[in-house]
Order: structure tokens, then sequence, then C-alpha cells
């Protein structure tokens, strides 16, 4: 098997992406974000934004001028939002909607329109957001515009977007908001909103608190490099004999390196070097070698820094000496599609040994990659990346029935991994 050698320079994070643009469009005059993913996701921002009156300039390939239209200066469109397959844009955008003036119709493809959204409006209820969900808990979401009024509000999950989009229509409130989760999740909001000026603190209870401003100056945005995206060349250097892959640039925030932290505990070897700080995220290089895993126990409350990494971790745990039991990932149920049942599919089909749990599952280990067979995405991203991870694993091909879900986040992503050397065969069935 051919090793996996060389540089990888990751996609920006879609994450700090979303919300960089959405900052931008709300500033007061003329910001810039450099290193936006051209993954369809934060496409879908990008595109909302311009339906909302929006006016953006590519000024290089990497980067991308914002006329901002302050805080509360987005228009209403005659046509529904189409926010595609970006759950993060949908959210994110009842919050900011919820203090402008105006109807909006927000929706998205059929994988958007059977997620969750009720967690959402409830939240920005509390604000008094005036929020309609015509099919009961999901797409198409009306969202009213109106006067907010600051208040406290109760988390239901351990969400980084029901908590952004509540803290993003507390800047137009009427005095401070304050907002409490079950679990702490990523605060890329919270850094970036700081790095703007916006006062924000946190609570001795472990919330946050943000004071209403009357605008958001205009900033340079910077996105460092996808850590949910670098998680799939690690998977693939650890799982490859002889590899060594070198990301720079990449966030490094301690909400999103839960997946760091438990291939740590496998026996993974990667190492960070080249420590810095970029807009208040810590970023660095990450190097990532081959080398013999274990199993571990991942509990529930591990998973909020790695929600989107457990499909990957369950399958670098399958090919790991030892069981691994993952637990407390009920939400990957309800994601583009359900998680826990796609990625059991994917490795039984290998031959893998799984046991389905409520919320995550049991592996038995010790597996050895097989290969030869076409892979079930789901048309999901995260899915489609890990066939594609094992199938390099493998000593026969793996297809992919939906490669192109993985444009979502990576389009580049089949042919970086085939340029490292790890091509074993077209993944298109």
């Amino acid at each position: 098997m051919t090793p996996l050698l060389g540089l990888v320079r990751v996609p920006g994070d879609k994450s700090i992406g979303h919300r960089a643009c959405m900052l931008a469009a709300l500033g007061d005059g003329r910001s810039t974000v450099r290193g936006l993913s051209g993954g369809g996701d934060n496409r879908s921002t990008r595109s909302a934004l311009v339906a909302l009156g929006v006016t953006q300039t590519r000024l290089d390939p990497e980067t991308i001028g914002f006329e901002g239209v302050g805080l509360r200066g987005l228009r209403a469109s005659d046509a529904p939002l189409d926010c595609g397959n970006s759950g993060t844009t949908l959210r994110l955008l009842m919050g900011i909607l919820s203090g402008q003036t105006g109807r909006f119709v927000l929706t998205g493809d059929a994988s958007l329109r059977r997620r969750p959204m009720k967690r959402v409006a409830d939240c920005l209820r509390r604000l008094g957001a005036d929020i309609a969900l015509p099919e009961g808990d999901h797409a198409p979401v009306v969202v009213t515009g109106g006067s907010l009024t600051g208040a406290t509000v109760e988390g239901a999950v351990a969400s980084a977007q029901v908590k952004s989009a509540v803290l993003l229509a507390g800047l137009m409130g009427v005095g401070p908001t304050r907002y409490r989760e079950p679990e702490d999740t990523r605060d890329h909001t919270e850094r970036m909103l700081r790095a703007l000026g916006v006062p924000l603190d946190r609570t001795s209870d472990g919330g946050w608190v943000v004071t209403p401003v009357v605008a958001l100056p205009p900033r340079d945005w910077q996105v460092p490099g996808d850590p949910s995206s670098a998680a799939f060349f690690c998977a693939a250097a650890a799982l490859v004999p002889g590899s060594e892959i070198r990301l720079p640039g990449v966030c490094l925030n301690p909400g999103r390196t839960g997946f760091l932290r438990v291939l740590a505990r496998m026996g993974a070897s990667v190492s960070v070097e080249d420590r810095e700080t970029r807009d208040g995220e810590p970023v660095g290089t990450l190097v990532a070698r081959s080398g013999p895993l274990r199993g571990v126990t991942i509990a529930p409350a591990e998973v909020p820094a790695c929600i989107d990494e457990l499909p990957l971790l369950a399958l670098l745990a399958a090919t790991a000496e030892g069981e691994t039991r993952i637990t407390g990932a009920a939400e990957l149920r309800v994601k583009e599609c359900d998680r826990i049942e796609a990625v059991a599919r994917l490795l039984r089909d290998d031959g893998a040994e799984v046991e389905v749990l409520p919320d995550g599952w049991h592996l038995a280990g010790g597996h050895r990659p097989r290969g030869g067979f076409t892979a079930a995405c789901h048309d999901d991203h995260r899915i489609a990346l890990c066939a594609a991870i094992l199938g390099r694993a493998a000593p026969r091909p793996i297809a992919l029935d939906s490669p192109g879900a993985i444009d979502v986040s990576y389009p580049d992503f089949l042919l970086t991994l085939a340029r490292l050397g790890g091509a074993a065969g077209d993944p298109r069935p």
C-alpha cells in the first residue's frame, strides 16, 4: 500500500467562514474575508446574504469583499432564502433576521428540511422573536422581524448553532441576553464578537451574557484551516503504513480539537508545530504519521468537542486493537442523515463488527479494511469522506454512490488524497 506523503492546505473552516460572512454583512463599511472555503455550505451563506441585499466582490481567488449594510440593514427577499444543505446558514440567520425589518422565509434542500428547527425557534421566542414553523419542527421557517428584548435563555441541547443564533439576536435586543447550554460547545461566535469589541462576558454559572450594540465595525477576517477536514487526513495517515502528512494553518480551537485529544488516547502520532493566534483563534501545523491504534471509551461529556468527527473516530476504532464504546451522540441521528446508522452500515459492508447503540456505537476493534464494494453515502459529505478514507486503507477500492456530496465541505478532497499517493482506484461508481 502506497504511503501518504506531503503537505495539505485544507479549506478554510466553514463554521468560522459562515460567521465571518454574516458579521461582515452586518458591519458598517467594507470588510474582507480571506481563506473562505469554496464548499457548498459557505456558498449557501454567501448566496443568502446576496438575496438579503449584501454586495460582495471577489478580490482574489481566496478573498471576498463585503459591503456591510449595518446591524439592522438586511432587506426582505421576495423569494424564500435557499440555505442549501447548510444548517448553520439557516439557524444563524434565524437569529439575525429576528431583529431585522420584514418577513423572511428560510428553506433548503431535502436533507436540511428534515433537520430540527424548533430548538432554535423556541430559544429565540424567549427574546420576543416571531418565528413560525408551518411544517412542525422543520423548514421552511418563517421569520417576521421586529423588536427583541433581552432575556435569560436555557438551551435544551448542547448546540453551538442554537447558542450562536441567540447571541446574534441578542446584539439587536433591548437589554442584555443571557444564554446557558447543557454542555460547553464550540465558541467561534463568542471569540469573533469579542474581536469586534462586543460586550460579551462569561457568567458565574458557565453561561454567556451579551449586551446590545448600536453597530458593528468592519474587519478583515482571516479564516483558518478547517480542523474537521484536517481530521480526515490525520485518520488516513494513521491507517496507511509509512505515511506522514503536514497540515499548516489549521484552527486549534479547544472546542474543535476533541478529535485530537481522542486520537492521542488511541495512541496516534499527531503533533502540533508553529502555533499562533489569528482573530482570537489558535492556529498551528498538524503533523500526522502512521501508527498502531488502541480502543478507547468516548464519554458523553467529550462529544460536543468532536461531534463532527465521531463518524471518523468510529471508523478508526473499528481498526484499533481492543474495544471502543462511544455514547452521548444521539445528535448524530438528526444530521444530514442518521450518521449512527450510516457509519454502522459502512463498516459492516466492509466486514467490521459494530453494535449500534441509541446514542453511539460499540466497536469490537481489530478490523482490517477490505474494500471492494460501493458505499452508501446518503448524500452526506462526512459519510462520503469516511468511505473515501476507508477505501484508501483497503487493498481494494471503495466506490462512493454519491461522491458529489463531498462538495459541501471539500470539493478537491478526492484529488488531494490521490496526490498524496493514496489513489486506489476511481471512487465513483
